[in-house]
């Protein structure tokens, strides 16, 4: 019998996160993401990448699919399929580093190519992802965004300082799903 209630229980919550998924639409990305901020997006990645050497992606979902929400796809899981279809992996120096946001479960997930992974430490990234949830939690997406943004150029400058021009070898724009 017990066992019967948990089975309910993980599909009743299995169905909870695929309808919580499937109401948030791209209407919701927009309205948290409107032009003006991914224009501001745009304009801090492409200046941070003149201070530094590394490779910046800022993807936002407004949710999963209700069958990838059902089957219990993880932000985690989602941001790495993301980086490795929108081939950020695919630096001259592996320093592609992926923003991720998920809106229906107000979750930013950060994925780093290898060279940026070596350096930079997990509370380091945990804090830029603190800095983007906390305005999120008050609708304030783009001051807080912008804020990580800075923040995470800031640790990209310390470990890949730019040195000359370089190539920009992955788009700049931010991408609502």
């Amino acid at each position: 019998m017990m066992q019967q209630v948990e089975q309910q229980l993980s599909f009743g919550q299995r169905c909870g996160r695929a309808i919580k998924h499937w109401r948030s639409t791209p209407a919701t990305a927009r309205q948290a993401f409107p032009q003006t901020t991914l224009q501001a997006i745009e304009a801090a990645i492409s200046d941070g990448e003149q201070i530094h050497h590394a490779e910046v992606r800022f993807i936002v979902e407004a949710g999963l699919t209700p069958a990838m929400a059902y089957q219990g796809v993880s932000n985690r899981q989602r941001a790495r399929e993301l980086f490795a279809q929108y081939g950020i992996w695919d630096t001259e120096d592996n320093v592609g580093v992926l923003i991720y946001i998920n809106l229906a479960e107000h979750q930013v997930d950060i994925v780093a190519d290898r060279n940026v992974g070596r350096r930079i430490t997990p509370e380091q990234w945990q804090a830029v992802c603190r800095t983007m949830t906390a305005g999120f939690c008050t609708g304030n997406f783009h001051d807080s965004t912008l804020q990580a943004l800075h923040q995470l150029n800031g640790l990209l400058q310390n470990h890949f300082p730019a040195s000359g021009a370089a190539r920009n070898q992955l788009p700049n724009d931010p991408i609502l799903l």
